[in-house]
């Protein structure tokens, strides 16, 4: 049942996507720990922290997508998910480093110790345990959304009510965190990190396997969304899109719909962000400020909303033109960038996937018409539609 949930996933597109990830997941660390530096293939390891730092923003994208682009949820809060899950891995890589902190303590880290804690807070127990820690990155997001979510689409909230909701959710949690008795750091964070799973963290050994993490998680979370989407139960949240009184009145639970793909969303996040700290070596209450949240919806509506590919695609343009933008127009780079969503928006509204798709399937019902008048037996066929559907594309279900 599983294998046939997730063949679901599989067409022409998702097959380039997993060809190119695959190929960039053994390249990259090939070409950093394999090939000598004086080498044109050689790939440094900042390049390859870099590219690592896209490759987790673009499953952070692609959780967006999942919730925006196909059940019509325009979340504005998913960095809060992200940093959790962030935090999550930040206190276990804290735990490691032990004795050799700037005070020496084998037990607390050295914040607490400059800010004379007595002892460890009992919710860091547990985060010296690898397999602890990664169950919290999915499960602290998972249950913040799912209880914010229960409330939320039972009270029937939707549309910009929703998405400023989710924003006060996230600039909640960004003052908490800066607190220092809270816990975790205040406004310095989380820093200072000596290895992880036994590893120095700044070996390139380890960044080229942290960027190889990155992809696997990125491809994995891929093909779930893609097996989401095209079950029946991808119809139904692309019907709740689309028209979620007409689904209701259909018999759906609409605001269960709404919360299982709103849950998977966010753990989505959180594993992003359990990837990005180790990559960057700190994590701090700046990685909840709103603003994040609205740059991840822009990056999704840039690549074409509702794709997927689009999502990962505009996570990683976007970021790399910043890094180039900062390096070369380090004074206009803010004018610069805001001028690429200019752009985009106005002659892109589909997004780059999308419009392309579009573009696509207008050539080919164009050549499928020509070839039908110049003779051909076949009458042309329709062309295939983006992602949408109606209530009527699953079979109805009584409403309990």
């Amino acid at each position: 049942m599983m294998t046939s949930f997730l063949f679901r996933a599989m067409d022409a597109r998702a097959g380039i996507f997993l060809a190119i990830m695959a190929a960039a997941i053994v390249l990259v660390p090939a070409g950093n720990l394999l090939v000598p530096e004086g080498s044109p293939f050689h790939v440094p390891t900042y390049a390859v922290t870099l590219m690592g730092k896209y490759l987790t923003y673009a499953l952070l994208a692609l959780a967006v997508d999942l919730v925006w682009g196909f059940c019509g949820i325009l979340s504005l809060g998913h960095a809060a998910f992200f940093a959790l899950g962030g935090y999550a891995m930040g206190m276990y890589l804290m735990r490691q480093i032990g004795t050799r902190g700037v005070y020496g303590d084998p037990i607390l880290p050295d914040f607490m110790v400059f800010l004379n804690w007595p002892e460890l807070p009992w919710y860091w127990y547990g985060f010296d345990m690898f397999w602890f820690a990664a169950l919290m990155v999915v499960l602290v997001p998972g249950v913040l959304a799912f209880v914010f979510g229960w409330f939320a689409f039972r009270s029937r909230v939707t549309g910009v009510y929703l998405s400023i909701i989710t924003q006060a959710l996230t600039y909640a949690l960004l003052l908490a965190f800066f607190r220092n008795d809270m816990g975790f750091g205040g406004n310095n964070g989380l820093t200072d990190f000596k290895d992880i799973l036994g590893f120095d963290i700044q070996a390139d050994s380890t960044r080229a396997g942290l960027f190889a993490a990155s992809g696997i998680a990125l491809v994995f979370c891929y093909v779930i969304c893609r097996a989401v989407t095209r079950s029946k139960l991808g119809k139904v949240l692309v019907a709740v899109r689309d028209a979620e009184s007409r689904t209701r009145f259909l018999g759906y639970r609409v605001e269960h719909y709404k919360l299982f793909v709103w849950t998977l969303s966010a753990m989505m996040a959180g594993v992003a962000g359990a990837l990005y700290v180790p990559q960057v070596g700190i994590i701090n209450p700046g990685e909840f400020a709103p603003a994040n949240s609205i740059e991840v919806v822009i990056w999704v509506a840039v690549g074409g909303r509702g794709t997927l590919v689009g999502a990962v695609l505009g996570a990683v343009l976007v970021n790399f033109a910043k890094t180039w933008f900062t390096a070369a127009l380090p004074d206009i780079w803010l004018f610069a960038l805001g001028g690429l969503f200019v752009v985009v928006t106005l002659f892109l509204p589909k997004g780059i996937v999308g419009t392309f798709s579009q573009g696509w399937t207008a050539l080919r019902q164009r050549k499928a018409s020509a070839d039908y008048e110049a003779g051909s037996d076949e009458p042309p066929s329709s062309p295939p539609h983006a992602p949408s559907a109606t209530a009527r594309d699953a079979e109805p279900q009584p409403a309990e």
